[in-house]
């Protein structure tokens, strides 16, 4: 068996849980709270050009990841706030690949850490609020079908993880 890291997944797909305790979600917040700073470090001294480098084969650009995260983490802050403000509420999907080619994709990188940063601040301090039954509570994907606000966290705080370590993993096989 290789030990060579999948730059797919450099630190896994993500396993959804079985059993999520009180400490795991408080780990999942900290994560979500903890991706501004993350993400500043693993962007830290990169230039222009190195921000254009794809993280893999076929892969996207280092700045396009910065403006997925910023992408996809508002998507999901509205989706927790339909589903504590509504009953189960039908979220849709989006086309990850088609945002990651409109024109702002080659913006700069701070523009998408700067959203990141406000966005997580809230996220954080809502998620920090919220009692057991709220966990619970659920919108419905279009695509992906039912989801609680708890497994949706979970899934997040692996998403910041995942894309940090895109950049990470890259910066390392390339020795910047």
């Amino acid at each position: 068996m290789s030990n060579e890291i999948d730059p797919r997944y450099p630190i896994g797909k993500f396993r959804p849980a079985t059993s999520i305790s009180s400490a795991d979600r408080s780990a999942a917040v900290k994560v979500i709270a903890d991706l501004p700073e993350q993400l500043r470090n693993a962007l830290k001294g990169l230039d222009e050009a190195q921000k254009n480098t794809p993280y893999r084969d076929g892969g996207w650009t280092v700045r396009q990841v910065v403006h997925h995260l910023a992408d996809s983490h508002m998507t999901a802050f509205q989706r927790i706030r339909r589903a504590l403000t509504e009953e189960m509420p039908i979220v849709p999907g989006y086309s990850e690949k088609a945002f990651a080619a409109l024109a702002d994709s080659t913006a700069p990188t701070d523009w998408s850490v700067d959203i990141i940063s406000g966005l997580h601040a809230r996220w954080s301090m809502l998620l920090g609020s919220l009692t057991d039954d709220q966990w619970m509570r659920s919108y419905q994907h279009m695509e992906r079908g039912p989801s609680t606000i708890e497994a949706a966290t979970l899934l997040y705080a692996w998403h910041c993880k995942h894309h940090v370590a895109h950049i990470t993993e890259l910066r390392s096989r390339m020795g910047w």
